[in-house]
This record gives structure tokens, C-alpha cells and sequence, in this order.
């Protein structure tokens, strides 16, 4: 039964995937500019979050990039230097609430106000729940969804002022569709997700539609951390595609960024379906492929 729902799921993803080519070349979105605006992307390191720093620094934005790296954020911001872009680097561990209040008072006194800000920085540890220590669960909601709380209570009320900018937050498929060996990422993920929504639907209530919120949701990422990224009917994704994707809502105000696009159908499907959670993914279990941003337990010291 689970095949021929599949054979369905497929025979629906190409459908839909050549009736949005239709309506993109018959009807293109309007793209708006970011050129001269201050953008702030953590997690700039390496990955997903360097990979949009370059994106940004073509569109001709002025960059402020933290990283717990700084060995990475800095060879972030020499190509992005190379490519035109003003940048300032900021070493910064996202997990710590004084540490990430403290920068944001720095950025603020050394470069102004953030206009764009992309909540990159991530954290994740594949094993299943029983082998997951205390203090990897704490690190992976320190990282993954309570830095998106301290880094906009600390840029909102410049945004509230202006009714303008653009809050982006890096969530994951994995934050609307649960996984085996990944339940503290998951569980985070699904926060990210929601913090989204939330903060997406107080701003409307308080009128301020001039601030723009997105969210990326791809599915699994080829960052070199995994072993067997296997799935059956979701790809793995390369990051600079991941990154284009993630440019390409933010110039046009996409609310939600699935990445690939049809992952949105494919997702109401699945669950309105009953899918097992251990059918699309394969072989993926405790080599399960980071998303954007995140990294193994080995490396998280190293980067975010």
C-alpha cells in the first residue's frame, strides 16, 4: 500500500513541479533589493551560512557575520570582501543569552541597525534518545531555537520603530516531519517552526507589515558530516542550492521556504497518508544528514 501511495506522491510532486515552472515563467515575482542594507547572518562560518553571506555580498548588502569560528567567519568574510561587500566579523557563541546581548549592543555601536537578520547557527547530535547526553539536548535548544529568541528581543524594537525589516529563520523538513535518532533536533526544528509562525502572526496583529519574516525549511543537506544520506523520495541537496533558494524568498518575501519547493505538497500528502516516519529517508538513522547550519557533535565547538 505504502508503494503505490508513493508511485501517487511521486506522479503529484512532478505535476506540481511543472505547473510552478508555468506560473514562474508566465507570471515572475517582483524581486526587491537589499543592496546598502546591514545584514546579519550567524553560523557564518562555514556551509549554508557562508554560502548566503557570499549570496547577500553579490546582491551589494552590508554584512555582519558571527560565527563561533573564527578561523571560519574570517575566510567567510575575505571572499565576501572579494566579491565588493562591506563585512564585519564577530566571534560569537549562540548558545550563550550574555554573550549573544553583548554583540548585539557592539553591532549596534560599531556598524547601526540590523535591517535583515538570518538565524543560522545550528547544532545537532544523531543518536537515539537513551545515548543523548543531558547536556547535548540543553546545547541543541541553546543553539536552535532559544538563540532566535535572545538575538530578536535584541534587534526587534529598532525593526517595531522603523515598521521594516526581514526576519529569517533557519528551520528544517525535520521541523515538520519527525525522524528516528533525531529527537532533540526535531523537537527543536518543530520549535523553530513555530517561534516563526508566532512571531509572523504578532507582528500582523500589531500592524507592523513592513517587517517581513521567512522560513527555510529544506530537507537533507550534503554538508560532508553524514555517511549514508540516503532517501527515496526526498533528494539531497546540495548547500548552494540551498542557499539560492533561501536569497531567492528572501528577495521576494517568501513566508515559508521549502527547499525543494515541492516538499510542501509532498509533506500534506505523507501526513494526511499515515506514512511511516522511516519511509522516505532510508538508511539515514544515526548518520542522519545535518541541515543547514547544523553540524555533529565533534564539530560543534568548531563552528556554528
Amino acid at each position: 500500500m505504502n508503494l503505490i501511495l508513493e508511485l501517487l506522491l511521486l506522479v503529484g510532486i512532478i505535476i506540481y513541479s511543472y505547473l510552478e515552472s508555468l506560473v514562474k515563467f508566465f507570471i515572475p515575482q517582483r524581486r526587491k533589493s537589499v543592496a546598502g542594507q546591514t545584514v546579519l547572518i550567524t553560523g557564518a562560518g562555514h556551509g549554508i551560512g557562508r554560502l548566503t553571506a557570499y549570496e547577500f555580498a553579490k546582491q551589494k548588502s552590508r554584512l555582519v557575520l558571527w560565527d563561533i569560528s573564527k578561523h571560519g567567519v574570517e575566510e567567510t568574510a575575505a571572499k565576501c570582501r572579494k566579491l565588493g561587500a562591506v563585512v564585519h566579523v564577530f566571534v560569537v557563541d549562540c548558545s550563550n543569552r550574555a554573550e549573544i546581548y553583548k554583540s548585539v549592543d557592539q553591532v549596534k555601536k560599531e556598524v547601526g541597525d540590523i535591517e535583515i537578520v538570518v538565524n543560522n547557527a545550528g547544532a545537532i547530535y544523531p543518536a537515539d534518545l537513551l545515548s543523548t547526553k543531558d547536556e547535548e539536548i540543553t546545547k541543541t535548544f541553546e543553539v536552535n531555537i532559544l538563540g532566535h529568541f535572545w538575538i530578536i528581543k535584541a534587534l526587534l524594537p529598532s525593526m517595531l520603530r522603523r515598521n521594516s525589516g526581514h526576519i529569517v529563520t533557519v528551520a528544517s523538513v525535520c521541523g515538520h516531519r519527525v525522524i528516528p535518532y533525531l529527537i532533540p533536533y526535531c523537537s527543536s526544528k518543530f520549535a523553530a517552526v513555530g517561534f516563526h509562525r508566532a512571531l509572523t502572526a504578532e507582528l500582523d496583529t500589531l500592524g507592523k507589515t513592513g517587517i517581513k519574516t521567512s522560513c527555510l525549511c529544506p530537507v537533507f543537506v550534503n554538508t560532508g558530516f553524514t555517511k549514508n544520506p540516503s532517501t527515496r523520495l526526498w533528494p539531497v541537496l546540495e548547500p548552494d542550492e540551498v542557499a539560492r533558494s533561501l536569497i531567492d524568498g528572501i528577495l521576494t518575501n517568501k513566508k515559508m521556504i521549502f527547499v525543494p519547493s515541492y516538499i510542501n505538497i509532498s509533506l500534506i500528502v505523507e501526513i494526511g497518508a499515515g506514512f511511516s516516519s522511516k519511509r522516505p529517508h532510508g538508511d539515514l538513522q544515526q548518520s542522519a544528514a545535518p541541515g543547514p547550519g547544523d553540524l555533529t557533535s565533534s564539530d560543534l565547538l568548531q563552528h556554528q
